[in-house]
């Protein structure tokens, strides 16, 4: 009789459980978060499709380092312009104030003040109110504060409080004191002006060496995670030591903090860097989808070399330039790249210098500035026989041991051939160059998309 009533209870159970799920006991699969698709702000779709990478024309340097060859690539979006001025002040200006919440909150700890107690209090770690903690802040405090490097990895930073930046609004002696540490000392200023000590802006990150960890299966998670810190300041002084016996002091004092070159290619950004960058935009944009309850996006990295051509081109075939070609001035004898034309008449092309991201017209994904104003970095390792050994399909070499990154698309210092889309150059890792920038890419979700498709 137990057996029985046994047996009842478990098939009206396995009815119950069939009819909430709603599946008639079908394989329907499992619902994962509703995903929310957009297109990235400034960003435009490359579609995926094959094409001939290479020199199409003769190697006439004899550098031999781009043979023609069959390639194919995914879809993705990728930045219309360069990464400006204004788009990386964003980033500097970010991690500044994270790094003065942080400070604040750790001395507000340190002095045992709390939300709600006024002056250097209001910045205090929110979870050093424990009255006004979820459930899962409380055992995230429990059982990891004080853990990491420093001991502050687990705590939240309060952010809904804005920082003050006016001296004659600092709330306490506490505040300003940590606000004094992040400014050059009194004896290093000038002209009655204090600037900020960008040394101290730091942006740290932790990544995955996906294919570190594919190659080895005995190794932990913890083996292949690699945290990198990065001072992300531009190099403004790349104006001064890329060209000696010139004058470039305006550019130097100006160029990035002004507001005249928002729009302007940020340059002096190192490889290095520029990956930081893309880190942080990831992190910055998943911080607000989360507050939606949205699914994260893919990660913002630099494009592979052959992204990077496969988008110059635009979608045309052999061309020698993002709009074609053979020539670099249009049917109006307008110059359609900055560059070094006419033997060095810099102002030929209209511009001494840099031009604003989104001058001359775009090539055919409406992608600006493919071709000069600034080279752009891009996450592969220069090396002259990549191209005979990497794959066909989505290729890259990136090599974490070859500090010699690859750089596209020539810059307002170049002559013509390295507008050309095919041709490659090279700057070590740690280098800022005042004709350097990039633009980033992010991986489009689906197979749908593709060029040859779309011409069929």
């Amino acid at each position: 009789m137990n057996f029985k009533k046994f047996a009842l209870l478990t098939a009206v159970l396995a009815l119950l459980v069939g009819c909430n799920s709603g599946d008639r006991g079908q394989l329907v699969g499992v619902k994962g978060k509703k995903w929310h698709p957009e297109k990235p702000y400034g960003m435009t779709l490359v579609p995926g499709g094959a094409f001939i990478m290479g020199k199409s024309d003769d190697d006439l340097p004899g550098v031999q380092d781009a043979p023609t060859k069959t390639v194919t690539v995914r879809a993705f979006y990728m930045d219309e312009t360069e990464i400006t001025n204004s788009e990386y002040r964003q980033f500097v200006e970010w991690v500044r104030d994270s790094t003065l919440r942080l400070k604040l909150a750790i001395l507000a700890d340190d002095i045992g003040e709390t939300p709600g107690s006024g002056g250097i209090g209001e910045f205090a770690f929110k979870d050093a109110d424990p009255d006004n903690m979820t459930v899962y802040e409380q055992y995230m405090y429990d059982n990891y504060a004080g853990l990491g490097p420093t001991g502050y990895e687990s705590r939240k930073l309060n952010h809904d409080v804005d920082l003050i930046f006016d001296t004659a609004e600092y709330p306490d002696e506490y505040y300003a004191e940590v606000m004094d540490t992040m400014y050059l000392p009194i004896e290093e200023s000038y002209n009655g002006q204090r600037t900020w000590d960008v040394d101290k802006f730091k942006f740290q990150y932790t990544y995955m060496d996906i294919k570190k960890a594919a190659k080895d299966r005995n190794l932990k998670r913890s083996d292949v995670l690699i945290t990198e810190e990065v001072k992300i300041y531009p190099d403004t002084t790349a104006w001064i030591r890329d060209f000696s016996y010139s004058y470039n002091e305006p550019m130097h004092n100006d160029y990035f903090w002004h507001d005249a070159y928002s729009n302007y290619p940020v340059v002096g950004v190192s490889w290095k860097q520029a990956n930081a960058f893309c880190q942080w935009r990831t992190l910055n944009h998943n911080a607000y989808r989360k507050s939606k309850g949205q699914h994260n996006v893919n990660t913002y990295r630099l494009p592979s070399e052959a992204e990077w051509e496969y988008a110059a081109r635009g979608g045309l075939q052999g061309a020698t330039f993002p709009w074609g070609g053979p020539y670099i001035k249009n049917d109006r004898g307008c110059f359609m790249a900055n560059f070094k034309p006419l033997r060095g008449d810099y102002a030929a092309d209209a511009a001494l210098y840099t031009v604003e991201a989104d001058s001359y017209e775009p090539n055919d994904f409406n992608l600006y500035n493919m071709a000069g104003n600034v080279s752009e970095w891009v996450q592969g390792s220069y090396d002259a026989a990549s191209y005979e050994y990497m794959a066909t399909f989505n290729p890259t070499v990136n090599d974490p041991d070859n500090a010699r990154k690859v750089v596209r698309g020539g810059s307002w210092k170049d002559v013509a051939y390295f507008l050309q889309v095919s041709s490659r150059d090279y700057e070590y890792a740690d280098s800022a160059r005042s004709y350097i920038g990039f633009r980033t890419v992010q991986d489009y979700l689906g197979v749908e998309v593709t060029k040859n498709a779309a011409t069929n």
